[in-house]
């Protein structure tokens, strides 16, 4: 009976011991697939545009929602060096522009637009010298005027262009980047730029004034945006990080909104314009929030695609005439880059 009762107590550790081994080794490989789930690193590329996002760099967001994973931002001058460095690999995330990501999915670059941004209004301007003789459209015709093409710029520029009957043999159109068409500008080299954020503030301070806008084009049916693309790769391994980091550009859109004056005191430190310059650059574009994405006019669902994808193939047939793409595909091939699948659970 002794023996038995002994026998009986040492099972039951045994089994306590094996339930508690069992029970660890799932919460292991819990944690391990957790860990699986997270990348070591996130390689952002952004440009100094006044929007939501640069604003979470600036308050450190991004930072604070993934404590365990490396952020890494890198500045770049044009969306089209952002394509060509996520196509290369090294990057996992980037804010690029209306043509160059129209441009991307033509050329078939292996990214997904996940966000739109924003759409670009008066913070992107055709700013010519005061005394270069420039007062309308019509008169750039035999001047200089910098862009940087594959831009939001170029397109707005070769728009205004067309709606004005301007041809571009007219003039002398000059691919630069902002600092060099900064840099043009104060050597007298040009004329004018059609420039985004912070150069446009500094021409203007410099002797300029704007002639037009992208928020004028838009309204003729020229509308132009930024927009937030992931690569392919790390939108499929990392879904999970993807909608948080949709969630911290939401948090910071809304912080954006709701407490514009706290907002463009961090955004001018990044921008390197003044509290009130900042605060006008952020009045000038439309920032958009997660719930704004599935709207009929932006990304929309999956079982309900929005006109976003319109918008991107009638800018890649444009790009397709200016030659800066050899062709356009269909619409479905725009509407399949799009991450739709990414708003479908917030909206059963």
């Amino acid at each position: 009976m002794i023996i038995k009762k002994h026998l009986k107590i040492v099972l039951t550790f045994i089994t306590i011991g094996i339930l508690a081994f069992t029970v660890g080794c799932q919460n292991g490989s819990k944690s391990s697939d957790a860990e699986d789930n997270k990348p070591k690193q996130i390689r952002i590329g952004y440009m100094t545009s006044p929007n939501g996002e640069l604003l979470a760099k600036a308050t450190g967001a991004v930072e604070k929602k993934f404590p365990g994973i490396k952020i890494s931002w890198i500045k770049f001058d044009a969306g089209r060096d952002i394509i060509t460095a996520m196509a290369s690999g090294s990057l996992d995330l980037g804010t690029i522009g209306t043509p160059p990501a129209a441009s991307g999915i033509a050329n078939d670059l292996p990214y997904y637009v996940y966000y739109i941004d924003d759409i670009i209004g008066d913070s992107e301007a055709l700013v010519v010298k005061n005394n270069s003789g420039i007062n309308s459209i019509n008169d750039i015709k035999g001047k200089k005027i910098a862009t940087t093409f594959s831009s939001t710029s170029h397109f707005s520029l070769l728009n205004a262009l067309k709606l004005n009957g301007i041809k571009e043999s007219d003039l002398t159109l000059l691919d630069m980047q902002m600092p060099d068409i900064l840099a043009a500008w104060q050597r007298g080299d040009i004329e004018g730029g059609y420039v985004w954020e912070t150069t446009k503030s500094k021409l203007i301070a410099d002797g300029g004034k704007v002639i037009i806008t992208s928020g004028d084009l838009a309204k003729k049916g020229a509308i132009t945006g930024e927009l937030s693309i992931v690569r392919k790769d790390f939108g499929d391994k990392y879904p999970e990080i993807l909608k948080q980091y949709v969630s911290v550009l939401n948090d910071s859109v809304h912080q954006y909104k709701e407490q514009p004056e706290e907002s463009a005191k961090a955004l001018s430190k990044e921008l390197g314009l003044s509290e009130e310059d900042t605060l006008k650059s952020m009045n000038e574009i439309i920032v958009l929030d997660a719930k704004d994405q599935v709207n009929e006019k932006y990304l929309g669902t999956s079982k309900k695609p929005g006109d976003f994808a319109k918008l991107l193939k009638s800018t890649g047939d444009y790009l397709v005439t200016q030659k800066a793409v050899k062709s356009s595909p269909d619409l479905s091939v725009y509407q399949k880059a799009i991450l739709t699948k990414l708003y479908d659970e917030d909206n059963k």
